[in-house]
């Protein structure tokens, strides 16, 4: 009889990769001729049953800011990029040597800083001995450059995305989407924030320039060496930001604007910062239509969420502690000095996009296949095949989803990410949508037994785009699914 930890841990639905017959075939919409699935690897992440708790001293270490990558040409209306992808270290834990995966060398990924209007072309060269790709997480992205799991960098090859950056300011982020690699190559370090600026939004004021802070939040867990681990859900985790366990960051008595990422693969952060009350301006799609007043942020794998905090209410000398209920201390503020502060925080920050009537109501349910040895994802009982379009829908329609999750008898749960498209939440099994669910959003959880249902518009982009779980070893065992948009 299998129990929960036996459930867990086969085939890949605590972290591991179930290895899936390679196959074959998309549309030329979908952009280049897909390759052959990458295989599952080993390249240095070793047994779960290895995990030790490693020993950290808290908040002795400063919390590193994430590098911004600097283009290597410019044309009039576009930014060029030149980042490898290539095996690295990374001094993670203190006195001990982690072998990661890197774009750019570094595990902090080079953080793109684009502006609406203005294109980017990223050129990705792959230096590993394995194929590996690139998506950019909430993008309203052409498919031929969207990252589809099958479209596959070679070893040595070098492949260059283009992102024309036509949508609203938002905090998004890229990295690998590889077929049963990607929960390998995210854990490693194929991640990065990609922040999308709009001039249309400086009137407002909001904290810039140095009180702008992008801090990527995930677990990890490490063997005895310090080398990685993959993650077990009985053995124990160490909560990273920005890279690091536990750190401190340094503030001015004045308000901040902190944009938060979940880059887990499966674990879910619920925030508090020692009571003090945030207030959060944005989400996945941009901002919200009015700040909204937070004492505790949820955010599941590939959720972001911006918010403001103001340190000019706390005294300097002190500090206050970014803690998950879970997990315990995840960073701590320390105010150090006073600043002058010419930053606002109006009552309105965005209209949201016209209500439209939907065409077509959709139900997706998100499942598990279980049995002794192995375990499949599905969507919609199926699971992933790219030769498969499960939904065809109108380029500028509106539709609504009702997202269920299917496995309330395993009790795991999952969310729910879609490519090109971002939605609004409407409600939770006939109830109203929850504070984590405001705004535009691309990631949304939906726990065991679950419902939530959203309504999408679907941009002016034509091609296949994939739904899956964001829980990344999810998608990886088959939780996925493609639909195809046509005009």
């Amino acid at each position: 009889m299998l129990n929960r930890r036996r459930l867990l841990t086969i085939g890949g639905l605590a972290g591991g990769a179930l290895v899936i017959p390679a196959v074959r075939g998309i549309t030329p919409d979908a952009g280049p001729a897909p390759r052959q699935a990458a295989a599952p690897h080993g390249h240095g992440v070793t047994n779960a049953a290895a995990a030790v708790k490693p020993a950290v001293t808290p908040f002795s270490v400063p919390m590193p800011l994430m590098p911004e990558a600097r283009p290597n040409a410019r044309s009039s209306d576009t930014d060029f990029y030149s980042i490898p992808i290539q095996p690295g270290t990374a001094d993670i834990l203190p006195g001990l040597s982690t072998p990661v995966l890197t774009y750019g060398g570094d595990f902090l990924a080079p953080m793109i800083r684009a502006r609406t209007g203005r294109g980017v072309r990223a050129a990705f060269r792959n230096q590993l001995e394995h194929p590996t790709n690139i998506h950019l997480h909430g993008g309203h992205t052409r498919a031929a450059h969207d990252g589809h799991p099958m479209d596959l960098i070679a070893p040595g090859a070098t492949r260059e995305y283009e992102y024309d950056n036509t949508q609203q300011g938002a905090s998004l982020w890229y990295h690998d989407h590889s077929h049963h690699t990607e929960a390998e190559h995210v854990y490693r370090g194929l991640a990065g924030f990609y922040l999308i600026d709009d001039p249309a939004e400086n009137y407002l004021g909001l904290p810039s320039g140095e009180f702008d802070v992008p801090i990527m939040l995930r677990d990890a867990q490490f063997d005895a060496k310090g080398g990685l681990v993959m993650i077990d859900p009985f053995a124990p985790s160490t909560l990273l930001a920005n890279g690091k366990p536990q750190p401190y960051f340094q503030v001015a008595a004045r308000k901040y604007r902190f944009r938060l990422l979940n880059a887990a693969l499966e674990y879910t952060f619920a925030l508090n910062l020692d009571g003090v009350t945030v207030t959060q301006v944005g989400s996945d799609g941009g901002l919200l239509s009015g700040p909204l007043t937070r004492e505790k942020v949820t955010l599941t794998p590939g959720e972001r969420v911006d918010i403001v905090v103001d340190f000019s209410r706390v005294p300097v000398g002190s500090q206050v502690v970014l803690s998950d209920d879970k997990g315990g201390a995840v960073l701590r503020f320390d105010v150090v000095r006073t600043a002058r502060d010419s930053s606002d925080l109006p009552p309105v920050l965005r209209q949201m996009p016209d209500t439209r009537s939907a065409t077509t109501e959709r139900e997706v349910v998100l499942s598990s296949q279980i049995s002794e040895t192995s375990a499949t994802g599905l969507i919609n009982g199926k699971p992933f095949d790219p030769e498969r379009v499960d939904f065809r829908v109108r380029r500028g329609s509106t539709e609504i989803w009702r997202i269920v999750n299917g496995d309330g008898d395993f009790g795991f749960l999952h969310n729910l990410h879609t490519h090109l498209v971002h939605f609004r939440a409407l409600d939770r099994d006939g109830a109203p949508p929850t504070a984590d669910d405001a705004g535009l959003k691309d990631t949304i959880a939906i726990p065991p037994g679950k419902s939530v249902r959203v309504r999408m518009t679907f941009p002016n982009r034509l091609g296949r785009y994939m739904f899956h779980c964001h829980f990344l070893a999810h998608s990886a065992i088959g939780m996925m699914a493609q639909m195809e948009v046509v005009a």
